[in-house]
């Protein structure tokens, strides 16, 4: 996070307890908390900010602003000086109306939230992720670990649901379709941390489920001496795979989205997947370089993405 936001997050963070009736409840001032947003994702997230441009005006701020709500969150986390009574103070922010907020990102959070009737557990069970990784750096198993990806990352897609909505605007399939989006929330979470070893290493957190690397013969020592051999790309090809297949089981509830939805879900959900190719094409090197898909190779892969969006049948 660069330095300058990270103060200004600071500051925002020693007033929150003392927040007052907005002042920017008006459209000037919501506007604003938008474009702030929008920043944020752009910045922080090219992937996300390609995906979304698919939704339709209204709905693509609102889940930008929704991004970001979570993007802070979860920068807040990684700040050196962080405390869990700095996160409390923020998680007690965010549960304020939109007419007493202050801060760009949780006003226009709290907006969308208020508009589109989000059910606030979801944020808190969020924040409640980000919690953990003030607490906790390893995971014994694939359980623990699945259930920290539903909390930081499935939520996300519980709340899009809503924020999209859903097929003929029929609220029983949110339902119907809930363990999809969890599913699919748990597979991007496991992307990212694929991505991310070298970098959560340095960190001294491993999200690597220590059964896994037991039953590859994979050790913290090698982990932390950047060992990359066939033990490592066994490891690594397990984990994909089983990322491979939350992606298929999350792919059945796409098609219960609204239409105008539906590509911008299948492109964050095939890009961040090509993340996985990625890795695989460079020998499974996570420590030495961040995988990434170029603009070029997005915008390459939207034939398939619009092809296999509109003929998802829903269930399937």
């Amino acid at each position: 996070m660069p330095a300058m936001f990270r103060r200004t997050l600071s500051a925002n963070l020693l007033r929150l307890p003392s927040l007052t009736r907005s002042q920017t409840g008006d459209g000037r001032g919501l506007d604003e908390a938008y474009a702030r947003c929008e920043e944020i994702t752009a910045s922080h997230s090219k992937s996300f900010y390609f995906s979304t441009r698919f939704l339709s005006a209204e709905r693509r701020r609102a889940i930008r602003a929704f991004y970001a709500f979570c993007r802070t969150t979860d920068d807040l986390v990684d700040m050196p000086t962080i405390h869990l009574s700095s996160l409390e103070d923020w998680r007690l922010a965010a549960r304020r109306g939109s007419s007493f907020q202050t801060d760009p990102v949780l006003l226009a959070w709290a907006d969308t939230r208020e508009r589109y009737a989000v059910p606030n557990r979801y944020a808190e069970e969020l924040i409640d992720g980000c919690e953990i990784d003030l607490q906790v750096n390893r995971y014994e198993t694939w359980d623990e670990l699945r259930h920290y990806c539903y909390l930081v990352a499935s939520t996300v897609g519980l709340i899009s649901m809503r924020v999209i909505g859903m097929r003929g605007d029929d609220a029983r399939l949110l339902d119907t379709y809930e363990p999809a989006a969890i599913d699919l929330g748990v597979a991007l979470q496991l992307t990212n941390i694929l991505r991310d070893i070298g970098e959560d290493l340095r960190r001294g957190r491993i999200y690597l489920p220590l059964e896994d690397m037991r039953r590859f013969d994979y050790t913290e020592d090698d982990l932390r001496a950047h060992v990359l051999d066939d033990r490592f790309r066994a490891l690594m090809r397990f984990e994909i795979a089983r990322a491979h297949e939350l992606y298929e089981r999350g792919w059945a509830g796409i098609p219960a989205i609204k239409r105008e939805g539906r590509l911008a879900v299948a492109a964050a959900a095939e890009v961040y997947r090509g993340i996985l190719d990625d890795i695989a094409a460079h020998d499974f090197d996570v420590f030495n370089r961040r995988a990434r898909i170029s603009t070029l190779d997005k915008f390459a892969r939207l034939p398939s993405i619009v092809w296999r969006a509109a003929t998802a049948r829903a269930g399937a």
